[in-house]
């Protein structure tokens, strides 16, 4: 795991949730900086959900510690476990989980329902927030006649309208179709800066993490993988999974051949001979074996012979896709099939002999 950590408003210190035999989450630890926005992500059964409903309260965990502004919530060694409605924390739902039966005020308003307020107070909260979120003109209409965006603005002004201490996110927007879902990004990006809300969201869908966050977790079997900000979780994964998982990476087997400076040379399994110059990550050794990692972006493509001092791999184009803002190649290297990413205006004919010119600096050398 990679990311320094200091102390922050929520303090989350190696919990631990077990359902029988089995760690649902092992060993996590984390801190949330007040009005940060942290997102938890990973595929499925990870330990991203599960830690959020333990940081919510509605999971009790089996070891480990849960401070909000350096007071405990959960300490299972010392039998603390505040209850969800004491930790003064708003939730948004992947369902939005709107009254059918309330009007877009009264669903507001049920945020309210623990909080003593005069009515003129309760009711300029609610305008207030509505017109953060751009409903104040449906405050009277049915929940039910609102779209599914609108729907989940509600749920969000709903959790916002109390001013919890932290707002919890539980992949609040999968439900809903790809433009909505691109432009509700953007949107709660711009409410909680406004607002300044510390927020927890959890998500697997990694390009909504990449908008969204100021830092993101990688989350993979119960633990955390890297720790980092959108930018170095990209250009630095800390690990294959990493690397794989966030974006598209041509990942490839090879072995440390020495060192010079702050890289490496490595050699690749489907093309022993060809030395590769990249950067490192992790404890990387002459002998040892690494995955050698790079985006498509990273590299460019030649037909022209390689010169001495190029960083390169030889092959010959096996495929070729129009992606609208460029052409996606592969190129076979070897048994091994690579993606490179060009300009349209770069067309190679297949079965072209090419060669796959490697940016040093933004290729890595990842420990096994």
């Amino acid at each position: 795991m990679r990311g320094a950590e200091t102390k922050g408003f929520l303090e989350v210190d190696r919990i631990e949730k077990n359902y029988g035999a089995m760690k649902a989450v092992d060993g996590v630890s984390f801190s949330l900086a007040k009005g940060e926005f942290l997102t938890l992500l990973g595929p499925s059964g990870c330990g991203k959900t599960t830690s959020l409903r333990a940081i919510a309260g509605f999971e009790t965990i089996s070891g480990g510690k849960i401070s909000i502004d350096g007071q405990p919530v959960s300490d299972p060694a010392n039998k603390v476990h505040l209850p969800p409605e004491h930790r003064q924390f708003g939730m948004v739902f992947q369902s939005y989980a709107v009254w059918p039966h309330m009007s877009v005020a009264e669903n507001v308003a049920y945020g309210l329902h623990n909080l003593k307020l005069s009515r003129a107070e309760r009711d300029q909260r609610i305008r207030r927030v509505l017109a953060k979120v751009g409903l104040e003109a449906q405050l009277d209409r049915p929940a039910t006649m609102l779209s599914g965006g609108q729907q989940q603005r509600v749920a969000l002004a709903r959790a916002i309208v109390y001013e919890p201490k932290v707002l919890l996110f539980d992949e609040p927007l999968s439900n809903l179709d790809a433009k909505l879902r691109e432009a509700m990004r953007l949107e709660l990006r711009r409410l909680q800066a406004e607002l300044g809300i510390t927020s927890l969201y959890v998500t697997h869908d990694q390009e909504e993490a990449m908008v969204v966050s100021d830092r993101v977790i990688v989350m993979q079997g119960g633990h955390i993988q890297q720790i980092g900000s959108p930018s170095d979780i990209y250009d630095r994964p800390a690990n294959r999974f990493v690397a794989d998982f966030i974006g598209s990476s041509n990942l490839l087997e090879a072995k440390v051949l020495r060192r010079q400076g702050n890289a490496v040379f490595v050699e690749t399994a489907v093309l022993p001979g060809a030395e590769i110059a990249c950067a490192t990550v992790g404890a990387v050794e002459p002998g040892s074996n690494v995955t050698l990692s790079f985006r498509p972006e990273h590299a460019t493509l030649s037909v022209e012979p390689a010169s001495r001092d190029q960083n390169v791999l030889s092959g010959h184009v096996s495929g070729r896709i129009n992606m609208g803002s460029h052409l996606d190649y592969r190129v076979a290297i070897g048994r091994a099939e690579v993606r490179v990413s060009a300009p349209r205006s770069v067309e190679i004919p297949l079965s072209q002999n090419v060669v796959v010119v490697l940016d040093r600096d933004r290729s890595l050398a990842l420990a096994s």
